[in-house]
């Protein structure tokens, strides 16, 4: 058992620790229970749950989440179109985003991933200055993916 101004009391009885809490006005709480004998300390429960909370709420806040951001191409997407895809691309990147560039396959243009391969191995050629490869390119059904970080 723990006292109210921090001490360790040693092992002590529930009935005694009970009674000490009770004469303090405070509440008896259990800190650690996978020990033997169980930690139990004496503190205000209220104020106990609060700095649990408050503690939370710092760490969530000090937690960064990581978004992907995903663009979608087809094999034959046109040279223009291609461009105004990864000018966009790179807006998500210099924002701090990964990024998942995907192409779509369609019908017969399944026996046609070598092109697929490459119009991927031209955006990574684009965007090489900007981002590096986080996964190299991988098919998932009829689509091939590849992700890309920020440098």
């Amino acid at each position: 058992m723990i006292d109210q101004d921090g001490s360790q009391a040693g092992v002590v009885t529930i009935k005694d620790a009970l009674y000490k809490a009770e004469q303090a006005g405070l509440d008896l709480v259990e800190i650690a229970q996978n020990v033997d004998p169980p930690v139990c300390k004496i503190l205000d429960f209220g104020k106990y749950r609060y700095e649990i909370q408050k503690q939370k709420k710092v760490n969530k806040k000090k937690q960064h989440v990581i978004q992907v951001k995903e663009i979608r191409i087809r094999p034959n997407t046109g040279d223009h179109d291609l461009l105004t895809k990864l000018n966009k691309a790179q807006k998500f990147i210099a924002s701090g985003a990964k990024l998942k560039i995907t192409v779509m396959f369609r019908g017969r243009e399944m026996s046609r991933k070598e092109a697929g391969m490459a119009l991927l191995n031209r955006v990574t050629q684009i965007l090489e200055d900007v981002a590096k490869i986080d996964k190299p390119a991988s098919m998932e059904g009829r689509r091939m993916s590849i992700i890309l970080s920020p440098r």
